[in-house]
């Protein structure tokens, strides 16, 4: 009618600006073609690494099952190492086993009657994957089938939520070198499955499920995921923080409240019990063996093969002979840990008084650049745990590039290296090239975790804005409305 105003131009102009599209669930998105594209490219890459993996199998195998012949030399040489393969022997794995129940650890830290170095459900699945094995192929084999669905559901995930961005997981080099290394397939989905039903929510209600509805189930998740390797339990943390703010623009909070306390500690309480309900049937079952696993990592050591800075950055007092230093590794890991935890999310808390989002993605990847940095160990395929980073986060892919070489230096020279020790003494790194890889390894990617640490605290998510124009040059962005 003339002479009426509509609600909205009645609104302070700063209400204006925070008012969100009219359904977040109808964010632009790859249609179906494309994201079938994504999962096959997903599904060609993780052939790629069975392959790699594979070349280390047979062609015979000892009374173990232990490939043959020269199955330690020929991992190193060829670069061909799994864990998988490696831990078919020495941990009841071959005599089919069921992990924890009936396991320990010895006074020299060697784990006893089935108990494996890894959170609970981790143990599970490795139990599944040699359910049918009868040798370290099998094993790799039936792991490998228990494990792929993972990596695709993720690519789909992924690129559901960050559109073509997800190439970087579904053809990236860390999955053909990482994909069958160990288990981290499964721990990786759920992080990412976190960050999906937050921002995608799920059923026909979509994004547009309450915040509290997504937040309680993204910590579900974040909890399953703690049950395969520990680390998806720091994005706790950051997520506990959205929710005390109220969501996108502090737009869900409740009714006259300036902040979301009780549904902040809401989901720590249901990531916590998550984790208590999964474990708590193994502690009961065989809490010597559930307790080994964490004794077990505990009790690790800074040496050659952890890939740390902390081995590298303070020889020769690394040496693993040295209690002395060992000892100072093991209280200050975990403190400097828990340092950048703190300063990411203070440095979060402050974007978050500058735009009115906590950005509790960018937050919760910044964690992890701490964590991989600072912690005493250092895994090559940790690696699979920052690759998604890369695709929710928009930082320049000069940064994924350069983590990428570098990560490939540690990831075939650190092996190749190993072999060199074996066989020509090699022992520094003016010995070869294969030595100076390692270098470019540790200290590529230790610069690079410093430099994403701030990278990404800076950075916008990828899961709402636009699709960049320069993503791909030159490529149509074929989408559609969901």
């Amino acid at each position: 009618m003339p002479g009426q105003v509509s609600e909205e131009a009645e609104r302070p102009v700063g209400e204006q600006e925070a008012t969100p599209p009219a359904s977040l669930g109808k964010a632009v998105q790859l249609g179906r073609f494309s994201l079938a594209a994504l999962v096959l490219l997903c599904g060609v890459t993780l052939v790629l690494g069975f392959a790699n993996k594979d070349r280390c199998t047979g062609p015979q195998f000892d009374q173990w099952g232990r490939s043959e012949p020269n199955f330690t030399q020929r991992a190193r040489e060829d670069a061909c190492y799994s864990d998988i393969q490696y831990l078919w022997v020495g941990r009841d794995i071959d005599r089919h086993v069921f992990p924890y129940i009936t396991g320990g650890i010895t006074a020299r830290g060697e784990l006893t009657g089935g108990t494996v170095e890894y959170p609970v459900l981790t143990g599970v699945v490795i139990w599944l994957g040699a359910l049918f094995a009868d040798n370290d192929a099998g094993f790799l084999l039936g792991s490998a089938i228990l494990m792929a669905p993972f990596g695709l559901v993720t690519a789909w995930m992924l690129g559901k939520l960050s559109r073509w961005r997800a190439l970087l997981w579904s053809v990236g080099p860390p999955l053909v070198l990482y994909a069958f290394h160990n288990w981290d397939l499964p721990v990786v989905l759920c992080a990412v499955a976190a960050v999906y039903v937050m921002h995608r929510g799920w059923g026909n209600a979509g994004a547009n499920r309450p915040l509290m509805d997504r937040a309680t189930f993204a910590a579900i998740l974040l909890g399953i995921g703690f049950t395969f390797k520990l680390y998806p339990a720091i994005f706790v943390l950051p997520l506990m923080l959205y929710v005390l703010t109220g969501g996108r623009s502090g737009q869900e909070l409740p009714p006259d409240k300036r902040y979301n306390v009780g549904g902040m500690f809401k989901i720590a309480g249901v990531a916590l019990l998550t984790a208590v309900l999964i474990n708590l049937p193994f502690a009961l079952a065989g809490f010597d063996g559930w307790r080994a696993s964490f004794t077990f990592q505990g009790l690790r050591q800074a040496d050659i093969t952890t890939n740390s800075f902390w081995f590298w950055g303070f020889r020769p007092e690394s040496d693993p002979k040295n209690t002395d230093f060992q000892d100072m590794v093991t209280v200050w890991s975990p403190i400097l840990v828990l340092a950048s935890f703190a300063l990411a999310l203070y440095l979060g808390w402050r974007r978050y008084k500058r735009e009115g989002t906590y950005p509790w993605i960018a937050v919760s990847a910044a964690m992890l650049c701490g964590f991989l940095l600072l912690h005493k160990v250092h895994s090559p395929q940790y690696t699979l745990w920052l690759v998604p980073m890369f695709v929710l986060l928009r930082v320049h892919l000069g940064w994924a590039i350069a983590y990428y070489i570098a990560d490939f230096a540690m990831g075939v020279g650190i092996f190749k290296w190993y072999h060199a020790i074996d066989v020509n003494k090699a022992t520094t790194i003016y010995d070869g090239f294969t030595a100076q890889a390692v270098m470019i390894g540790v200290w590529g990617r230790a610069a690079l975790l410093v430099g994403l640490f701030i990278a990404f605290l800076n950075a916008r998510s990828t899961v709402e804005d636009p699709v960049p124009d320069d993503f791909l040059p030159g490529v149509p962005k074929t989408v559609t409305v969901s």
